[in-house]
Formats: C-alpha cells, structure tokens, sequence
C-alpha cells in the first residue's frame, strides 16, 4: 500500500509525543501558471494522531480515519480549484496529537505527512525541513481528558494565537523549520493505506431556541487531575485498568478564615477518603445525589493541608472537585511543601502508589494489597505539612501537565446560585441565520448561563460568531438530556470547550468532535454585554442518501422509526460507532446490529467493510479479537468476536463479495482455532473475559461457563463453516461444522435443567451452577437453534410471555435478537408491541433519539435514577431494521440480495408504506392497506427490474397486488 511518497515524516521541537498538543504547520509555494489549464493536482496527507487541512485559508478536511498504527491511514484531496496558478500558495495544518492512548487511538508519536502532486504525479511540495512549525500558542495542553475513551477537551485563549495563521499573508516569522523524523515506513507508522471510506459530511445545524437565561454562581477555584496517569508512571501508553492506592495531596490557600463547600463530581473512583488539616472527614457529612459528592468545611487562613485517598479503579482515574468560599476572599491551591517541589509550578503531589495492577480482563493478574503498612497509618498521620517530610521516600510533586488549570465541568454543573429570567426576545436573534446578534445581558457580582436547544441530538463540530472584549472567559458545555428543571449532566465525560477572547468580532470553530443536544455558555469576567452573531452545529457523518423510509397508521411507530433513524446516522462516523458523545468508540458487538439497521436505513457497504477489516488486527492484544478497536483498551467481550464472525458472513449475504469473504475466513479461522482451546474437559466454552451480553444483572460471570456465550459460539461456528466453504477450505470447515454439533450437544446436557425446564445462565468456577433464570439466555437458545424438541415448545413459549421470576432484558440491545428470535416465530405483533412499550417511553420522555438501556436496572449509570446513560445508542435503532424487514415484509432470500420476499405483516395497522435500499442499487418500495375486519389488502411494490420478487399477502388475507419493474441504467 505504500507507494510513491517522497514527503517526509516531520513534527516539531520537544517531546516524541506530547501530552494534548496542538501543532501549526505551514509551507508557501509558487504554482507554474502553465499548470491551470489541467485539473488533478492532488494532495495526500496523513497525521498523528489528527489533523485538520488548509489549502490558502479554507478548510479543505480533517482526519485522518481512525486506523491501527502499523497500518496508518491518510487522505487524498482534489486540490485544483483551490490553487492559485502563477502566484504563491500556503498549505496549512493543524496536527492534534493526543500524547496518549484513548479507545479510539493507540499512542504513537507526533507527526505529520503531506504531499502534493500535479496531474502528471510530479511533486509540487511535500513534507520536509522547509515546512515552518509553531505549537498553538492559545491552546492550553493542561485541559482535562474527556474521558478515558476519548483524548481531552478544550482550552483556547483566542487573544494569544492569530487565527489568521492559516492564511497565505500571515506573518511566520517567528516559526521554527520542522524537524524531520524519517521516511516513510519508518515505526510506528510501517504501513500506509489510502483511506477507505469517503469524506465525512459537513451539514450546518442552527440551535432552535436559547432555552434559558440565568445568572449564576459556582465555585471560586477548580480542577481536574488526571490520577490515572499521574500515579502510573508509563499509563499513557494502553487504556487498560488499573487497580492502585495512593494519595493526592494539596494545601488550600485562603486569605481568611472562612466557611466553604469542596465539591467532587466525578463518577466514581479517585475518592476513597479524604482529610483536611489532619481531621479525616466521615462518610456522613458527605452529602450530594450520586455521584456528586459535598462536604462543608472552615477554612484556617493561610493553608489548608487536604489529603485525598484516590486508591480503588482508575480506569477513569480523574478527580475533578472545586472550592466555594462564604467570604473568603481569593482562593487557591498551594504546594504543602514547597522546599520538596521540583518545580514551583508543582501544586499537587503524590504518595504513592504502594501499590498497582493492571487489570485486563482476558489475563489473569493478582489481588491488589491494600494492607501496606504506610498506606494505612498514613491518612491519620498527616497532620500538619511538616508531617509529609515523614514520608519523603513515597512523596513526589505531580507534574503540572496532569493538574487542569480549571475544570469547566464542574463549573457548569455545581451552582451556589441559579438565577432565571425569561429570555428576552432580541436574543433569540443568537441562533437566526440573519445579520442581528443576540445580546447577553450582565449581571454583577455573577456569570451569565444562556442555555441553547439544538431540538435533536447532533455529533460534529461546534462553531460559533462573537463580539466581546478580550479577556472575556466563554465557557461551553453540551449535554443530551433535560426535562423541565432536571438537567443530566454528564458524568465520566467532559464536553466543555473554555473560550478566552480577543477583542471586537471574531469566529471560532473548534477542532474537536462532539455529541450533545444542549449546549450551555456561560459568560465570565465580562464588563460589557457580548454579541452572539451566530451559533452553529456542524453535523459530521458517513455520507448517506436517506433511501429507507418508513410511515405507517401508528403515529407511536413513526416516531419510533424516526428516532431510530437518527440515532443510526448519528453513530455512523468513519466506522460505526456506539455514541456520538460518551465514546465515539467503534464496539465491534454493536456493529452487528448497526449494520443491518443501516442496510434498511441506507444501503451503504464500505463502511461496515472497513469495521469488518478493523479488527483482526487486534491479534496482537490478543488471538480472541478484542471488543473495541483500534484502541489501547485490551478487552474481550467473546460474543463481541462471535457477533463479527456473523456480520461477516451477513455483509457476504447482503453483497455477495466473494473476495471478501475469502479474505475474512482466515481471520475468522484464526480466532476461532483459538476459542475452541477455551473448551474444557467438560466440553463446554469456559473463558476468562468481559462475559457480557446485556446490562441487566444475569449470572454471567467473567470467569466460567456462560450459557448464551456457548450458544453464541455454536452459531459462530456454524458460520466459520459457511465462510469456510466459500474459500473452499473444506477440510476446515468442517472441523468447525463437527466442533458446533458437539458443543451444541453438551450445552443440552450440562446447562439445560430438567427441575427449572430452562436453561442456566451459568457453571461457576467453583462448580457452582447459577440460582437464577433469566429471558436473555432462553432468547439466544432459541434464536441460535441450540434448543430443539419439546424443549423448543417451552422455551418459545417462555419468549412469547416472559416469566416474571426471569431476568428481564436491560437493553435496547438485547431487544435487537429478541426480536430476531420472535420473528423467526412468526410473532411479528409482539414484536411491535414491544416496541411501543420500551420506546414509547423514551418518545414519552422527549427522546429525539434511542437511549442506551432501559430505565429498570442500575447497571452502567452514573446514578440510578438516571433514565439512561447515553440517550444517543446506535445498538438501540433494532425498530428501523425490524420495521422494514417485518411490517413491510421485505426480506432477502438469496446472496446479494439477487430474489427478494415481500410479505408485509399488518398485526393489526392499516396500512404502511416504505423504502428499503437494494444493496446494488436503487430501492424496493411497498405501500399497503389493510382492513382487518374483511382481511382484505392492497399491495402496491415497486422494485429494480434485476431482482427476482417473491410477493405474498399475508396469511389469511385476500386483495390485490400492483407490482412495478424499474429500469436498471
């Protein structure tokens, strides 16, 4: 793949890979006039870890795509149009380099690769020591990470960087010449592949109402420490957990004595105990709604030594707390042994770790020691500053990068006061498209929140139009969901962007991708009212025409469709991913599901094809394929691997790319070698691993025999065959057919219990065999044909009325092969039913999109009460597929979708129409009218003329069928 480059890796001074930073490139050039008389000129480009492209001052893209290092992904671009012939021209580009892995990014080092090439492919200009370099002078490298799966939020002081810097007249002066680091093929980039999807979309998204209007106050002082990597000397290297005790110590420095509040609002993790001046602080003057955690405390004047036990997890491993002080002057925080600090910047220092163990979940690892002796006098031990002497040896100062110099978050989400007001009708006039800015009125003594609603969630780029005085402080923060006063926040992820101003009018649009619905900006330190000229969103997507549709005589349907709709294209960036806001993170289990909606949603293949060839490339994590990739996180949920098998095998099914298939059995070959070692004495699957199917609580241990894994597997192997027998590996695929029926075998005779006439969630591995029951494992012993006989009767008996002693389904995903499996029953009614009930209660609660999991069980939510924790899931969308495929009645009977049934099913509704997207082209339209009384129908289709129609009524029904061929150019 790698091929005719003559440009050369390059970054700037400093370290390999710097933590958070933003580099600015430019290299001017002249064009020979002669060459515009021909188009063709092109540009590769390609960067570590992201970049955003420039050609003589309009963005022209960002990327690259997310890609395995040793595989490294870069871009091509059509620049003839924006070139200037005869005259000079400036190629510019901001690189974000992350410094650390993230589960969408492995740690590689700064750089940057870049080349143009006339239509002949001679070089014009290419990546060397000539190009100019700056880091980013207004952006702060200390802002907080968003989380551990992503990289960092935002920090820019517009006032100390020209935005102008991308422009052909610029003055550079003061730039460095680029260093240049190697050729290409050097590590860790020895691969590189043209990108395999198209650009991204860029559609402009206007707010529709500022919302609120409130004058606020929140704490004094702020911050945000990154415990994870501050603690662990080497953590930035892998995403893995992390299990350590140690300490964050810290003096808080007061003018006067006063009363104050100290907050902590991250989710979980990095607050284990805590002491202040010596008094360690009782669990019952905590108070606060999980996770937020407050304690009121009286501040000595001078310093006030706290002490912070942040041992347990630190998966996350970020505190964030701030200080409100009744009249107390300034506030803030102090190094407690300032003859101790390495550098005087060094506020914050660490005791410890004394101990520490990174946990991934496939490995075994040993027990964490929480009864080292130092660790567990020293909490009460630490009286005064002079104290921390004692413990020279375990003490060292946390290197300010790790130490925020404010957490927006938390000032966004804590109010000592809040303050609304009816929002005044000129500034509205902040979210039209029209030449009049909204005006934020001040109030003294307070910061000023102006709440904007963009009507439905959105996943791209912020970009905003202001006029302000420099210094003042604009502080973002987007969020999913509020109803009425009731605002969730998001805990475990920090969406804020702070915005320090240059004076009069500017624009800025941030580089950083998020996802949000409302976007809250509160106004800091302003003497004089900012004009908002414009708010916008900029909608960043696969490209996608909206082919599938869908609208039927329950008006609960459509809207369920269309939010299912949304979430779908939401969540579909350069892979399909499971959020636009917590993660962004392409889950290779939740693709599966992804990808058939979207075949009824939009018909487009590459990119499931390119998250199909993703993750092999995990093998060197681990030979079982991990869940997310690429990403520094080594974990394994098995039915994840299995879930990829099976979409590999759908993908050829769906476009019959026999290549394609070719090529994916020797990855498919090669991990399922590998999980039938899993099989114990026993015969049965028996792993170590994240062993999840849904978030609700089943037996299902990370340990042991898991039932619907096993079950996962026999149907996994049967595919591995089905795939092996395309390659025509015969020999191969039949091991995998014989392997299947053994295993199918012993789960009927180890995990089925004549006493409960069910199947056990699980075996233990002390043996023990698991009390509870729950519909999931029934479910996929159903769908997955592991039950046969009488006690198939029973357990489709069990789907059709779920027994209430049963585990319930937890989730939207869950949902998706419960309905696969009631279908296969011919139970499209309950199907529908089910629908209205679990979505009809996020359409009840205001959801413009499907939420994560249902709002019954405690598992993955920052409180329990919340209804949800992502309200924006794309394993969530089963009603776009389920609709088309069942109501419409439009199914593919052969590969590539060559003879297709339609047999709509009404259960009840009189009448639907819709669109389905033919995977080689055009689409099939059915329309129907029913009359259940007469059971009479009218069916009118449409469909290309290569396809072979297999067209039913339904069962019982008499009527008419219209049927038109389209031509095929």
């Amino acid at each position: 793949m790698t091929v005719n480059w003559q440009a050369k890796w390059i970054w700037g001074e400093g370290e390999e890979s710097p933590r958070n930073e933003w580099r600015c490139f430019r290299k001017t050039f002249d064009v020979p006039a002669a060459a515009e008389a021909r188009s063709g000129a092109a540009l590769r480009i390609t960067a570590d870890s992201r970049y955003v492209l420039y050609v003589n001052g309009t963005r022209l893209g960002r990327g690259p795509v997310r890609s395995w290092p040793f595989e490294q992904s870069y871009d091509t671009y059509e620049v003839s149009h924006l070139l200037k012939y005869g005259e000079e021209n400036t190629i510019a580009v901001l690189v974000l380099h992350f410094g650390l892995s993230t589960f969408y990014y492995l740690r590689g080092r700064g750089g940057l690769l870049a080349e143009l090439n006339d239509a002949d492919g001679d070089v014009i200009v290419a990546t060397d020591a000539t190009w100019l370099t700056s880091r980013h002078l207004g952006q702060h490298p200390r802002a907080p990470r968003m989380s551990i799966q992503q990289a960092f939020s935002e920090y820019v002081d517009a006032s100390a960087w020209d935005s102008s810097w991308k422009e052909l007249d610029y003055n550079d002066a003061g730039w460095s010449n680029a260093i240049v680091l190697g050729s290409v093929g050097m590590a860790p980039w020895t691969t590189l592949k043209p990108r395999d999807i198209p650009m991204l979309t860029d559609e402009t998204v206007y707010p529709v109402r500022v919302e609120s209007l409130a004058k606020v106050r929140s704490f004094h002082v702020t911050t945000a420490l990154d415990v994870r990597n501050a603690l662990n000397d080497g953590s930035e290297e892998h995403a893995n957990g992390i299990l350590c005790t140690g300490f964050v110590v810290t003096s808080i420095r007061a003018n006067c004595a006063c009363s104050a509040t100290l907050g902590f609002l991250q989710a979980g993790g990095c607050f284990r105990a805590l002491s202040l001046n010596g008094e360690e602080i009782s669990q019952d003057r905590i108070y606060g709604t999980t996770p937020e955690r407050y304690v009121d405390v009286n501040l000595n004047e001078g310093d006030n030594l706290l002490v912070i036990d942040v041992s347990g997890s630190l998966h996350v491993g970020k505190l964030q707390f701030g200080i409100y002080g009744e009249e107390s002057g300034e506030l803030s925080f102090a190094s407690p042994l300032e003859q101790l600090a390495d550098h005087s910047a060094s506020t914050f220092f660490r005791i410890g770790p004394f101990d520490a163990v990174i946990t991934i979940d496939h490995q075994s690892a040993r027990e964490l020691n929480w009864e080292y002796p130092v660790y567990m006098k020293l909490l009460g031990a630490l009286k005064r500053p002079e104290d921390l002497e004692r413990f020279v040896d375990w003490l060292s100062p946390i290197d300010p990068k790790y130490v925020s110099e404010v957490d927006v978050f938390a000032l966004s989400v804590w109010r000592k006061e809040n303050v609304k007001f009816a929002v005044p009708a000129q500034l509205q006039n902040a979210i039209i498209p029209n030449n009049e800015a909204g005006l934020v009125p001040l109030f003294e003594g307070y910061d000023t929140e102006v709440l904007f609603d963009l009507g439905k969630e959105y996943s791209g780029y912020l970009s905003f139009e202001v006029e302000a005085e420099a210094g003042t402080v604009l502080d973002w923060y987007g969020f999913e969901y509020m109803s009425g006063e009731y605002r969730q926040d998001t805990f475990d992820l920090d969406h804020t962007l702070r915005y320090v101003c240059h004076e009069g009018r500017q624009v800025y649009e941030t580089p950083i991708r998020r996802g949000f619905r409302y976007l809250a900006l509160t106004v800091r330190g302003a003497t004089r009212p900012v004009r908002i000229y414009g708010v916008t969103f900029i909608q960043s997507n696969y490209p996608m025409a909206e082919v599938g549709r869908f609208e039927c005589s329950d008006t609960l349907l459509n809207d369920i469709w269309e939010i299912s709709r949304h979430t779908t294209k939401l969540c579909m960036e350069d892979t399909f991913v499971d959020c636009p806001a917590y993660e962004q993170t392409f889950w290779v289990g939740d693709s599966r599901n992804e990808a058939l909606v979207s075949n009824y949603l939009y018909g487009v293949q590459d990119i499931l094809k390119r998250c199909l060839r993703l993750v092999p490339g995990s093998r060197h994590q681990s030979p079982l394929y991990v869940n997310q990739v690429p990403s520094g996180w080594s974990s394994v949920i098995p039915n994840w691997t299995f879930f990829w098998a099976i979409a590999c095998a759908e993908y050829y099914e769906q476009t019959g790319d026999e290549a394609f298939a070719v090529e994916m059995y020797d990855h498919i070959r090669f991990t399922m070698e590998h999980y039938l070692l899993k099989i114990d004495e026993s015969g049965l699957f028996n792993v170590k691993g994240w062993n999840l199917l849904d978030w609700s609580p089943i037996d299902q241990p990370n340990d042991g025999i898991v039932t619907h894994q096993n079950m996962f597997l026999v149907q996994t192997l049967r595919v591995a065959a089905q795939m092996g027998r395309i390659a025509k590996e015969e020999e191969s695929a039949a091991r995998f057919e014989e392997a299947a029926i053994r295993l199918a075998h012993r789960i009927n005779e180890c995990l089925w219990s004549e006493e409960k006439s069910a199947y056990i969630d699980c075996i233990h591995t002390d043996g023990r065999r698991s009390d509870s029951l729950s519909i999931q494992t029934q479910v996929v012993a159903s769908l997955t044909g592991v039950v046969q006989g009488e006690r198939k009767q029973i357990i489709d008996a069990y789907l059709v009325q779920p027994p209430e002693h049963f585990v319930q389904i937890g989730s939207p995903f869950m949902s998706f092969f419960y309905y696969e499996a009631l279908a296969k029953l011919g139970e499209v009614r309950l199907i529908l039913d089910d629908i209205r009930h679990h979505y009809g209660t996020m359409i009840r609660h205001g959801a413009t999109t499907c939420w994560e999991q249902y709002p019954n069980f405690l598992e993955n939510r920052a409180n329990p009460d919340m209804l949800t924790r992502s309200h924006c899931h794309a394993w969530s969308s089963a009603p776009a597929y389920f609709l088309g495929r069942e109501v419409l009645g439009v199914r593919s009977l052969r590969t590539g979708w060559t003879e297709v049934e339609i047999a709509p099913v009404p259960s009840g509704l009189t009448w639907a129409r819709g669109s389905v997207p033919h995977p080689a082209g055009g689409r099939i339209d059915v329309s129907w009218t029913a009359d259940e009384s007469s059971k009479t129908i009218q069916l009118n289709v449409s469909y290309p003329e290569g396809m072979i129609a297999r067209i039913r009524l339904p069962e019982g029904y008499t009527g008419s069928i219209m049927e038109t061929k389209l031509g095929i150019l």
